[in-house]
């Protein structure tokens, strides 16, 4: 018993640690970024050898984890209903977060009266651009041209090559729900992918060891690479109104809504929650990557809040591949924001458009870095806005990317808690904090 309780003491010193010791990279990060701009653009190496290793390991980690988890479910009407959940909760606050940006946009106005210079267009970003309808097929079928897959993959190993989720995911699924239906047979095949699954896990939890080093590297790097405070400060106060609707948008959803959502549909106290997630928030902050945090998410859901396997392998996953709260509210606040700075007046039925693009676009980001961009191009042309108009956000669109990219990983662990709880309805309620 005494071992048992020094184990468990240990395990929360070294958690609380780790989170301290991340906090603290992420401020030194800035400060050599900001101060030392030439030294710290050397210091991306170590940022690059952390990035390598989280996503050497969201391939395995995907295929194997969605395995396990659909097998555990035991039959394909439980996965019917956990997806039918997991969706209707992505879509609902992903439309919720549009709805926050574009009321925050319409108060605040970021774009009226502002002595902005309209820029060029930005050919790279119009070139990667695709009409909604070419969205959603390419969500389906993917794009050969491209050689990127969608949900129905026509190649396994190009998928993982790629890195194209979605495939990975509809194959785990079809794949863990198959070995569920063989019953006795399926036993020892389990036992193996559910212990290569641990592994993976043993490996993350290896190399959470690195994170503040690697979040050290990437911040202070992608800070010097701005040019340091002398440039990127200016650069701030000139977007400050727009940065400003942004980030307390992201801070209303992430703090209110889905905080809210998950007190009282996911019986969970959000402090402690966040808390057990948080190192996993402080690297999507630090790399603007819900895929390359998709490891530490899974660690911190499922080993520090107790979220059933069955359920996070199943949410967690397809969440950092369709679940993007935070960017489906700056792709609104930047499409009525540019609206605004060119001086145009948007209908009732163009903001209408604005939401459902939005909400639709978010969905088919990547979840990299700076995404959103080539998204926003589709919200932009659906109401005719001049698409050069991107081109005043790139100076600060990759702080922004940081912030949005925290909500999402934040909604995507608020909807495994919010998932479990509705899978457990009849069993005693956990004791909220």
């Amino acid at each position: 018993m005494f071992f048992n309780k020094k184990y468990k003491y240990t395990g929360i010193l070294k958690d609380q640690f780790l989170l301290v010791s991340i906090i603290f990279s992420i401020i030194l990060g800035f400060v050599i970024g900001g101060v030392f701009p030439e030294f710290a653009i050397h210091l991306s190496l170590l940022g690059e050898v952390f990035i390598n290793i989280l996503m050497m390991l969201v391939v395995p980690l995907v295929i194997l984890s969605m395995i396990v988890g659909i097998a555990r479910l035991g039959n394909l009407r439980a996965l019917g209903k956990i997806g039918s959940k997991t969706i209707l909760y992505y879509f609902t606050t992903t439309a919720i977060s549009v709805i926050i940006g574009m009321i925050l946009v319409n108060l605040i106005q970021p774009g009226v009266n502002t002595n902005l210079d309209l820029p060029e267009a930005n050919q790279d970003i119009i070139n990667k651009s695709i009409a909604v309808s070419e969205a959603v097929k390419e969500l389906i079928v993917g794009n050969p041209a491209k050689d990127q897959q969608g949900l129905i993959g026509h190649n396994l190993f190009l998928a993982m090559v790629k890195m194209d989720i979605l495939p990975l995911i509809v194959f785990s699924l079809f794949f863990g729900a198959a070995l569920s239906s063989l019953g006795e047979k399926s036993k020892k095949a389990m036992e193996f992918i559910s212990t290569m699954n641990d592994a993976i896990m043993k490996l993350v939890n290896w190399v959470m060891y690195f994170a503040p080093i690697g979040i050290l590297g990437l911040l202070s790097a992608r800070i010097g690479n701005a040019g340091g405070f002398d440039v990127f400060l200016p650069e701030l106060k000139s977007l400050g109104k727009f940065s400003f609707t942004v980030v307390l948008g992201l801070l209303l959803h992430g703090t209110l809504i889905l905080s809210v959502a998950l007190r009282f549909l996911g019986k969970r106290s959000p402090l402690a929650y966040c808390k057990g997630v948080g190192p996993a928030l402080l690297n999507a902050f630090s790399t603007a990557s819900s895929t390359a945090t998709l490891p530490l998410t899974l660690h911190g859901v499922q080993q520090e809040n107790n979220v059933s396997k069955k359920i996070s392998n199943f949410v967690l996953p397809l969440g950092a591949t369709i679940n993007m709260d935070g960017t489906a509210l700056y792709e609104a606040v930047a499409a009525i924001f540019i609206a605004q700075i060119y001086g145009l007046e948007l209908s009732t039925g163009q903001q209408l458009i604005i939401f459902i693009t939005a909400t639709l676009a978010a969905i088919g980001a990547a979840g990299i870095p700076e995404a959103g961009l080539v998204t926003m191009v589709i919200v932009l042309k659906a109401v005719h806005l001049p698409i050069e108009g991107i081109g005043l956000l790139l100076t600060i669109d990759w702080l922004l990317d940081r912030f949005r990219t925290t909500v999402n990983v934040w909604g995507d662990s608020v909807g495994a808690a919010i998932i479990e709880n509705f899978e457990n309805k009849k069993k005693p309620l956990k004791k909220v904090a």
